[in-house]
């Protein structure tokens, strides 16, 4: 009865009691939260989805090649199978028509298609690529195009907002965000020239060759690799940065491809040990171990053991950071240098020469700049496996090059380059002319056969 009492009471104190105060809503138009969708979609009509095609030949048995067995057995041709591929793109000349993607995209494509955001869809002609960057320009022949304004490297930072827009998985017109998470990563073995902008912006399958923009919708890198165990993203995704995109993509639109130019050196990087042996101050730097007689260094003064620290006012940190510099500029450019010997400083400005893939000698004698120390020619009559093998001999070796550093010595005999059987020189020149990184020979050497990795030098 108490209990019953008790909640008719409190029943008739809610009901008669005064309203209470409406919550604090504020009025007036409700507030956006922070968006970067006014960048992004100012940024989305000038990144591109490309597809390519390419014919491969299909693989069959040997016995089936033979022509006597092919005509018995009335066996047709087997047509090449079409292979297609997906990756990105980004407009930067939307007069001219000129896109930016990535080498791999569209190598060894027969046929390469752009679609832009709407819908449109156009044929492109390959204007040239350059395999040591993975860069290449497309162009197409379209009206009211949106081209993507370049930024600049000087004002990215570490911790920067990114934001990485491509074609994933063939999912057109994809926008992910992240932070700049590193600057100037190189050694990974990606690319000839390295010297990536770390992100962790998913980029993934079929991003190679899009764009990552800044806050103000910028053009700051290409994106091109992914690290992780499975070829998918894990948070860790490598863009080439603008800086180079600039000076190469001008240098394949002018030329078809890229002209690189050459010091004339072997460097190595300066270690903890090598440091104190030449009293430097800190391990940071390019060792130089050699000087090509002739070359551009030779001529502005350079000298084997001395440290170059500095190019162009910007400071090196080691030889592959020496390598990516001068690879980045033309032939006859003027580049300042700083350098160490002997625990002094000094200034020199060194005009580059051009890179030549063969070097010729006046004894017939010839050399390739994938294989830099190493001097070849026909195996003599008077060698010892002259008539007994096919393949080119190493006539000499320069000391201290790196074709010396990976062991190779005069009077071997190279048979294999990158697995590929090579009779001569023409064989030789063609397969090392294809070579982006080390360069993988086999070597006969008296009884034995062994292989050797050359690293390429600068």
């Amino acid at each position: 009865m108490r209990r019953l009492l008790a909640c008719l009471i409190l029943a008739f104190v809610v009901l008669h009691a005064p309203a209470t105060a409406a919550p604090p809503w504020p009025t007036g138009a409700p507030q956006k939260e922070p968006t970067l969708a006014p960048v992004v979609q100012k940024a989305l009509p000038a990144v591109v989805n490309i597809s390519t095609v390419k014919q491969i030949e299909q693989a069959r048995h040997p016995l089936f090649q033979d022509p006597f067995f092919r005509h018995f057995f009335e066996l047709p041709d087997l047509p090449p199978r079409r292979q297609n591929s997906l990756g990105s793109g980004v407009i930067i000349d939307a007069e001219k028509g000129y896109i930016l993607t990535n080498h791999h995209v569209i190598a060894q494509a027969d046929e390469v298609s752009v679609t832009l955001k709407d819908g449109r869809q156009f044929k492109a002609r390959q204007v040239g690529s350059d395999p040591e960057t993975d860069i290449a320009v497309l162009r197409i022949d379209a009206p009211d195009l949106t081209e993507l304004p370049l930024g600049e490297m000087d004002g990215l930072e570490v911790g920067d907002l990114v934001i990485a827009i491509g074609n994933p998985f063939g999912l057109g017109h994809t926008v992910t965000s992240g932070i700049v998470s590193a600057l100037g990563r190189t050694g990974l073995g990606i690319e000839g020239y390295e010297d990536f902008i770390q992100t962790d912006a998913s980029i993934n399958p079929g991003n190679s060759g899009g764009a990552l923009i800044d806050w103000q919708g910028r053009l700051v890198g290409l994106n091109t690799a992914i690290v992780g165990p499975n070829g998918g993203n894990v948070g860790i995704g490598f863009a080439i940065p603008v800086d180079m995109v600039k000076a190469l993509s001008q240098q394949i639109i002018e030329h078809g491809q890229v002209r690189r130019g050459r010091l004339g050196v072997y460097i190595q990087d300066v270690t903890p040990r090598l440091a104190e042996a030449l009293e430097l101050e800190e391990a940071r730097g390019a060792l130089i171990a050699r000087v090509m007689p002739g070359s551009p260094a030779e001529k502005a003064g350079l000298k084997e053991g001395d440290v170059v620290i500095s190019v162009q006012d910007r400071a090196v940190e080691d030889a592959a950071d020496l390598r990516n510099r001068i690879g980045l500029l033309s032939p006859g450019a003027r580049v300042r240098m700083v350098y160490l010997r002997d625990g002094e400083s000094h200034h020199v400005r060194v005009a580059l020469g051009d890179e030549q893939e063969v070097v010729e000698a006046d004894n017939g004698r010839w050399q390739h700049r994938a294989l830099p120390g190493a001097w070849l020619a026909p195996i003599p009559g008077d060698h010892p496996l002259a008539g007994r093998v096919e393949g080119i001999l190493v006539a000499g070796v320069e000391p201290g090059s790196p074709a010396a550093e990976a062991g190779l010595r005069r009077g071997d005999v190279i048979d294999q380059i990158q697995r590929t059987p090579v009779a001569d020189r023409d064989e030789a020149v063609r397969v090392l002319d294809a070579v982006r990184g080390d360069v993988l020979l086999r070597v006969l050497r008296g009884r034995s056969a062994l292989f050797l990795a050359v690293r390429p030098g600068d």
